[in-house]
């Protein structure tokens, strides 16, 4: 029981900020009210270029805000910690000895924004909405709700449910049943926002919104009284604005981002590894894979022949970290790598005679060129990757001089998001640079379940939801079948099935380990305090992360100007 006491960025052009047009710093001017009020607000810029399309509904995929802030969950939970589910709408929760029924306590006296009472027929609402709307449903939620009086939800299930817990409880948006019952969450836009969150809508513009502290929020509003919401360019304007001193929060490279407090006055900065950087294979030959990447000695021989340290250096401004090839996380996750795999950890430098070894171990012989080559077809591969993306493009064309000292030719092929898109769903590709995304809590079982599991693949020219690299192991998705059995908290019993996991995927390798990208955020230490750290993570700190930025929005106090 628990009872408590990429966004990528766009790349663009710089854009010269209109006076005014953002309020930063702790002026020596004016009234009083208004230098508090400059104090209090945090400028945010998210990556955002164009036109705002104004819609706060939380359950629809082009909500540009509200989620954490306007809308909560019964609880935190955050992949970047291990810590305890922190109380929002819920009190506590407990799972039965089966995992078949989870009870949760609500919060008393949170009210909506409108002054309405929050009680469990809302969380009851919520989860039927789930059930009805199928498109909703991303977490696969199949349970029954019912309210136990106004403080309390039991939700049963017809078979264990552990793993479902995170999702649920921290991922699951808690509507207004009184207003959304005559709204259609598939489709309908919400101008006019209800939430129960420290947060509600202030003003909205096509090019910059505010959310204004919630007076009435059950916690006390927060110390950051407005958020102000900018569209920009690019990057390049978020680095200019940043020397201007005109946001206070970003999410992005920047030039001379080894040294945020050197170059950027004011201003700190978090690196955070979360997302593991891969060359994706189309591996399985059953599933109509074809190309030499389709066997294992090659992908061995790319990831003993990837030189990391350079890779980093060149590619990355060393914002990168190391990566186990089970991807498994060496910082929250390190506990579950099984003690069998050696390596844990991806060496830093080369090893083209390891590669070497593999590669003719399995037949393939270097020609005049110095390229392998088997049954006479040349050891050469083409990986995809979006234009514009061009980390990713200096990473394959480091990748490709790396790669040829070790026999193996590597071309790049350049398209637009939607058309790589396509060729990685369907199949249509040998070698596409990526990244595994975390799933909702520090548990490697999500990304396993979504990127190995044959639930989640398909075959070459069917669009495959998560596993693109059409990778099937009868013996992993028996170990998933089990864990999604068993109470995560009972690591006698999961580190088994882990184990069989990782035994499997490092020796198939379908997906070739690179590194694990930072994601790196530039912020005004000198007007707010009470931001992430690297001894105090607790919440992701990218700004377009929600919920975790409105955890950060909650934890910061503006300095003494």
């Amino acid at each position: 029981m628990f009872n408590p006491t990429r966004s990528r960025l766009a790349i663009g052009g710089a854009v010269l900020l209109a006076a005014g047009l953002a309020l930063s710093g702790c002026s020596s001017s004016g009234t009083a009210s208004t230098n508090d009020a400059a104090a209090s607000t945090l400028v945010a810029y998210t990556g955002q270029s164009g036109d705002y399309q104004i819609n706060y509904n939380p359950w629809s995929p082009s909500n540009i805000g509200g989620v954490g802030t306007i809308y909560e969950s019964l609880f935190f939970i955050t992949n970047v910690n291990t810590n305890d589910p922190k109380p929002l709408l819920g009190k506590s929760y407990e799972w039965n000895g089966d995992g078949t029924q989870l009870t949760i306590t609500l919060r008393d006296g949170a009210t909506w924004s409108d002054g309405e009472p929050f009680t469990s027929k809302d969380v009851v609402f919520t989860l039927d909405m789930l059930t009805k709307q199928k498109a909703l449903n991303s977490i696969g939620y199949d349970g029954s709700a019912k309210a136990d009086g106004d403080d309390k939800v039991v939700v049963s299930f017809d078979k264990p449910s552990f793993v479902l817990g995170p999702n649920l409880l921290g991922k699951t948006w808690i509507v207004p049943e009184h207003l959304w019952k005559d709204i259609d969450p598939t489709t309908d836009v919400v101008r006019e926002p209800v939430g129960t969150g420290p947060y509600t809508l202030g003003t909205f513009k096509a090019q910059a919104f505010t959310l204004e502290a919630n007076k009435e929020y059950w916690d006390g509003a927060p110390a950051v009284k407005t958020i102000r919401y900018l569209s920009l360019s690019g990057n390049t304007a978020g680095a200019d604005a940043l020397k201007q001193g005109s946001i206070d929060w970003q999410t992005g490279p920047v030039p001379n981002m080894d040294d945020i407090p050197a170059n950027y006055n004011g201003y700190d900065g978090i690196t955070v590894g979360q997302n593991q950087m891969a060359l994706l294979t189309c591996s399985s030959t059953d599933l109509g894979c074809a190309g030499p990447q389709t066997d294992p000695a090659v992908r061995h021989a790319i990831a003993d022949a990837i030189n990391r340290k350079q890779l980093n250096s060149l590619a990355f401004e060393n914002t990168a970290s190391e990566i186990s090839p089970t991807f498994a996380l060496t910082t929250t996750q390190k506990d579950t790598i099984s003690e069998d795999i050696e390596p844990a950890v991806m060496p830093e430098t080369a090893d083209t005679d390891a590669a070497a070894s593999t590669l003719e171990g399995a037949g393939w012989k270097k020609g005049s060129d110095g390229i392998y080559a088997k049954d006479g077809k040349k050891l050469s591969l083409t990986v995809e990757v979006v234009t514009g993306w061009t980390d990713y493009i200096t990473a394959i064309d480091t990748m490709t001089q790396q790669l040829k000292a070790a026999g193996i030719e590597l071309k790049a092929q350049q398209s637009s998001w939607n058309e790589w898109t396509d060729k990685k769903t369907k199949g249509n590709f040998e070698l596409a640079i990526d990244s595994l995304g975390q799933g909702p809590t520090a548990n490697p079982y999500y990304l396993y379940n979504n990127y190995f599991s044959t639930a989640n693949t398909a075959k070459v020219g069917e669009a495959a939801p998560m596993n693109i690299a059409r990778y099937s192991n009868p013996e992993v998705d028996a170990a998933l079948k089990q864990l999604a059995t068993i109470n995560p908290e009972d690591t006698d019993a999961t580190q088994p099935q882990l184990d069989t996991i990782q035994e499997h995927i490092v020796e198939d390798l379908p997906y070739i380990p690179v590194m694990t990208g930072g994601t790196t955020s530039e912020f005004h230490a000198a007007k707010f305090t009470g931001w992430p750290t690297d001894d105090d993570l607790y919440a992701f700190p990218a700004v377009w992360a929600s919920p975790d930025n409105a955890e950060i929005f909650k934890a910061l106090k503006p300095a003494k100007g």
